[in-house]
Parts: structure tokens; sequence; C-alpha cells
């Protein structure tokens, strides 16, 4: 009788002793850009339980480890420090801020972890010089991201902008893209207005641009700093507002909250997006995530904050799941190659057909981009 619940312990205990392996998020949780953080936890998380609910990698679990940088570049290069020292984590999740993911780059390829970006939109940190290359995004990539916005001001009739720039890695690549796109575009740059994080006077540079024939502001800036030029741009005269064509770095953070719906509605704000979930645009598996999150987390009536985020990381780890079941030997090396190696897969934002290859470690592209403007909720909403 012993020796037969023995038998039982061992068979019991090996069909329950699978690997679990790690991913580790490494994103602003509590600063400025929380809100797009949180997004991501909450998109990897989910998809991360319908992994492991699916077995689809066998008794091979993986589990999220959360590290909060708080937009520091410094301590979020010792967050990937203290990542690549456990052997169990196989991948980084990063967060929105690319100066913290350019200052990364050199040590994730000292370590050669994979570093997967669902928002960090700097070209800088795909387009570099490291080979093979350890880093890998589902987000936009700001070489395509101003021709699209300096697009949308020309067929909407804008002759002349003025850039306004946060002082940054993420500015100065958004700086070479739409000034090149102006000029191919035949739009004139009027001013270029650079800013520092924590800046909150925004009303002289404003009149300073539109005196100086801005018909539009191309805005690059996260939440507190939008907040800050979206409120001087309301304070204006109604014959002095110009619309704010964004990038998407200010719904990282709680940017219609602070702003407050007075100042969204008296503002013609437009913003870069990649996906949304709006009825037109919902495919099967959005369809079904959607639920899925309405059920989990009732109280937001199944809006989403900072979308972009939460879906490009719940895509992510599905490819990431797609790696690690092609691969016979878990390792960090063949993760990176296998992800260079994937299937076509249905995800939220597109059919991926497949999301990267040896020579593209982006997954989307201009064609993947969307304007969007907040409605009178303060609610995202494509803008038509």
């Amino acid at each position: 009788m012993d020796r037969w619940l023995l038998m039982v312990f061992v068979l019991l205990s090996s069909a329950t002793c699978g690997q679990t392996y790690y991913v580790g998020l490494n994103a602003d949780m509590r600063g400025g850009a929380a809100v797009g953080g949180e997004a991501i936890r909450r998109g990897a998380e989910m998809a991360i339980s319908e992994i492991n609910r699916s077995g689809k990698l066998g008794d091979t679990r993986l589990e999220l480890i959360v590290k909060d940088h708080r937009g520091n570049p410094a301590r979020g290069a010792d967050n990937v420090q203290d990542f690549a020292s456990n052997p169990d984590v196989i991948t980084i999740l990063g967060g929105i801020h690319t100066p913290v993911v350019l200052h990364e780059l050199p040590l994730i390829h000292k370590l050669k972890i994979p570093y997967l970006i669902p928002w960090a939109a700097g070209t800088p940190v795909i387009e570099h010089d490291y080979q093979p290359s350890y880093v890998f995004r589902l987000s936009v990539r700001d070489e395509h991201a101003g021709p699209v916005l300096i697009k949308h001001a020309r067929d909407t009739g804008i002759k002349k902008v003025a850039l306004f720039l946060e002082r940054t890695g993420w500015g100065r690549s958004n700086d070479r893209s739409m000034n090149h796109a102006a000029n191919e575009l035949g739009i004139n740059v009027v001013a270029t207005t650079w800013f520092n994080w924590g800046e909150r006077q925004f009303s002289q540079a404003l009149n300073d641009a539109i005196e100086a024939g801005a018909e539009a502001i191309m805005l690059v800036a996260n939440a507190p700093e939008g907040v800050s030029i979206t409120r001087a741009m309301a304070e204006l005269a109604g014959d002095k507002r110009v619309p704010i064509i964004s990038h998407w770095g200010i719904t990282g953070g709680r940017f219609s909250e602070m702003a407050g719906r007075d100042t969204l509605n008296n503002v013609d704000l437009r913003v870069l997006q990649t996906y949304l979930f709006q009825e037109s645009r919902l495919n099967a598996v959005a369809r079904r995530v959607q639920q899925r999150y309405l059920e989990q987390y009732p109280e937001t009536n199944g809006y989403i904050e900072a979308v972009p985020g939460f879906a490009h990381s719940y895509d992510l780890m599905h490819l990431l799941a797609l790696a690690i079941k092609q691969t016979k030997n878990v390792s960090r090396s063949n993760i990176r190659q296998q992800l260079e190696n994937l299937p076509s897969h249905q995800g939220i934002v597109r059919l991926y057909q497949p999301a990267f290859s040896k020579d593209q470690h982006e997954a989307l592209g201009p064609s993947d981009y969307n304007i969007a403007r907040y409605d009178s909720e303060g609610r995202l909403v494509l803008w038509e």
C-alpha cells in the first residue's frame, strides 16, 4: 500500500512540476506614464493567463515579474541587469519611454536577452548597429509616424506647422522624421520649440508659433507636458486657437483626466494611435479579449486606457509563446532566433504574416496607424 501511494505521489508530482519561465516588465508604473505601464501589464497578464490555461506550451508556464523604472534610464538599466541575472527570465517587456530603451540598448545586447517593445517609438530603438539584434517592436516607429502626422495636417488643409518637441532622444527622432516629411509634402515648419520634462509654461511659445504663421501644432510630448500645452491652447482667444496634432505619448498617462473635459472640448486635438476597441475594427480575437477585459475590470465599462499598450503587449505575449513552442531548448538566444521565424498569427491589432523576420524587427507599419480624437466623455475615438 505504501509503495502504491509513493508511485501515485511521484506521478502527480511529475505531472505538475513543469518549468516556469518569466517575462520581466520594465516600465514606468508610478510616474507620469503609469497609465501606459498599467495597460502594458494588463495586456501581458491577460495573454499569459490565456496561454497557461490553453496548455499550448504543455507543462511549461509563463509568469510576469514587474519592475518600475519611473521613466529613469539608469533605473531601467538596473532593472535589465536584475532580470538578466535570473536565468529563468527569458525575455523583457519594455515600457513607454524611448530614452530609457535607448540607454538600455548596450546592456541588452551585452547580456543577450530578448527585449520586446510594446510602445517606445524612437526609430533608433530598432535602427541600431547591434548584431544580431535582440530588440523586437510591435508599436509605432517615429520614422513612419512623422510622415503620417504631417500628411494628416496636409490632407486637412494645413500648410504651416510649428513643432513642439520634448528634449529627448524621442523628440530628436521626431524632429528628423517630421522635418523630412514636411519637406517631402510641401509643409512649411515655421517654428520649433524644445522643452524639458516638467516644464509647465507654454503660453508664450504658443503665441510666438501662431504669430509666426503656424496653422497647427505638431506635438511630441508625454502626458504631463501635453496637459500644460493643451491647457495653454484652450486659454487662447477662440480665433487664435489652432489644432494640436499629437504623437501618442500623451495617452500613456492620465492626460484626459488631468486636462479635464472643458479643456478637451475647447481644443481641436488629434492623436496618433494604432488600435482602438471600436466596433468597426473588432476582429474575433479583439471581441473576445474586450469581453474578458470587461469581466475582469467591470469598473472600466470596457474602455481601455492607453489601449495600444494593452493590445501590443497582449499580442507580443502570444508571439512569444509561439517562439517558445517552436524551440526544443528554451534559451534566450533560441527565443531571439525563433522570433525571426514565426508562423502567421491573428492578434488583436492585425494578422501577422509573420510579425518579424531576420531583416525586419518591426511588426507594424504606417498602414496600421490611425488618427483619433477625444469625445465629449474624454474617451478616444477615431477621428473622422
